[in-house]
């Protein structure tokens, strides 16, 4: 896709799926802009020109093609292609996403998990153990695409480090310091405590 496309309207895509995908689960055949903006508090200019981005999907007081706007928005997230990733940091929140369900809904199998202690690593289940000394050769004998990095804040950036000269591209961060790196490489920082402090703010007035 030549076209730049922003990165809200890219953080408004994921919601854009899950809220198709409910509605098709429900038996809803065509769909309106309106009826998207209201269940995900947007307006339906807003929709409309989101979804101008990447062509036409809809026809004026016809709406949408519920399922095949669905499958559309998932072709651009690109979640018809399976794709395999890795745990690094085998802690609550490693082994959490372990155990994480819905993965496979988004065609994504995770083949492992790996830290410098495997003992406390416990209840994961279809995926394999590994020492972080065997990363390396993992990477190197395995088709891996995604690395999921859930250490402590000191290890992260190392632990990227040596993801990315393993041949890792892309890099979903649990670890609570954000991991910028050049061209070429893909990081999504994911920081619970930064989103605890914004729904805090934003509720101020109600908790008070």
């Amino acid at each position: 896709m030549s076209k730049q496309i922003s990165a809200n309207v890219v953080a408004r895509l994921p919601k854009y799926y899950r809220c198709l995908k409910e509605l098709c689960e429900n038996g809803v055949a065509r769909v309106s802009s309106k009826t998207i903006s209201e269940a995900l508090n947007l307006t339906a200019s807003q929709v409309r020109q989101d979804l101008s981005n990447f062509g036409g999907f809809g026809q004026q007081g016809y709406g949408y093609d519920t399922e095949y706007l669905m499958n559309r928005i998932r072709d651009i997230l690109g979640l018809t292609k399976s794709h395999t990733a890795i745990i690094v940091g085998g802690g609550r929140i490693g082994q959490a996403l372990a155990n994480y369900n819905g993965f496979a809904n988004e065609n994504i199998e995770v083949l492992a998990i790996f830290d410098i202690k495997t003992e406390h690593i416990k209840n994961v289940s279809n995926i394999t153990v590994h020492n972080m000394s065997e990363l390396p050769q993992y990477l190197k004998n395995n088709k891996v695409d995604i690395a999921i990095i859930s250490v402590q804040k000191e290890q992260a950036q190392a632990v990227a480090k040596k993801v990315i000269e393993n041949g890792i591209k892309a890099i979903w961060n649990f670890a609570p310091i954000d991991l910028n790196f050049g061209k070429g490489i893909v990081c999504e920082n994911i920081n619970m405590s930064e989103s605890l402090m914004r729904l805090i703010f934003n509720s101020k007035n109600v908790l008070n």
